[in-house]
């Protein structure tokens, strides 16, 4: 026989009593070791402030479940609005007794009321039973999470780039070349302007009509190539 349960919003007390769950049951942290009760429940209340949902399931033995959910506005390849389900645990021993079913019921409801038309959760990497739960649900895959600490990747954006060109810049390289083609253009417009106030040609020499002229003067009068003029005596 199933005993009765009753699913509300978590006050001050119930979250004392999910944060002890969650520390007993919950998944391990980084560093292999669950967190205490008071970090949780810090993370908890910092989850209400931020919109979030807290959802327990409560029996004559106290809290025996309990559900975190967060609506979420329409999003890049979303145009309606859903609801995100953070985490969703149940005591091992109200298991099997519709408790995570009344859960998912009271996560429907919140949904309705947010006009969400999707639910998502991402259950703990090796929640295999919550997987088993889930997907018997209805609910189905639909991406991959991955997570980097910030500063793991400050430390991999600040690495030096392995195996590609290196780029010397000299402090002042840019400067000297800048200098040096202005000091040659003004150098070429100098000599621009002397060479017109003497009357001589600035621009480029046609010698089209000196060529004619050398080749004439090395012709016989019957057109063919005169022979060449030896200058040894």
């Amino acid at each position: 026989m199933r005993a009765a349960v009753e699913v509300r919003t978590a006050d001050e007390d119930d979250l004392w009593a999910v944060a002890d769950m969650s520390a007993a049951l919950g998944p391990e942290g980084a560093n292999g070791a669950t967190a205490e009760p008071a970090r949780v429940r810090e993370h908890l209340s910092v989850f209400v402030a931020a919109g979030g949902e807290v959802l327990v399931a409560r029996s004559e033995h106290g809290v025996v479940g309990f559900l975190l959910a967060r609506p979420l506005a329409p999003q890049l390849y979303s145009t309606t609005p859903s609801l995100y389900v953070d985490a969703i645990l149940v005591a091992p021993q109200a298991r099997r007794q519709g408790v995570g079913r009344a859960l998912l019921a009271a996560a429907l409801r919140t949904a309705v009321v947010h006009g969400a038309e999707s639910v998502y959760c991402a259950p703990a990497p090796g929640a295999r039973e919550m997987q088993r739960f889930l997907a018997r649900v209805g609910f189905a895959p639909a991406a991959g999470h991955r997570v980097v600490p910030v500063s793991v990747l400050e430390r991999w954006l600040a690495q030096e780039p392995g195996g590609g060109p290196t780029v010397v810049r000299r402090r002042d390289g840019g400067r000297r070349r800048r200098d040096q083609t202005r000091a040659a253009i003004e150098d070429l417009v100098a000599r621009r302007r002397r060479a017109r106030e003497a009357g001589l040609p600035t621009g480029p020499v046609d010698l089209r009509a000196f060529q004619e002229q050398r080749t004439a003067e090395h012709e016989t009068p019957d057109g063919s190539p005169a022979e060449p003029t030896s200058h040894v005596s």
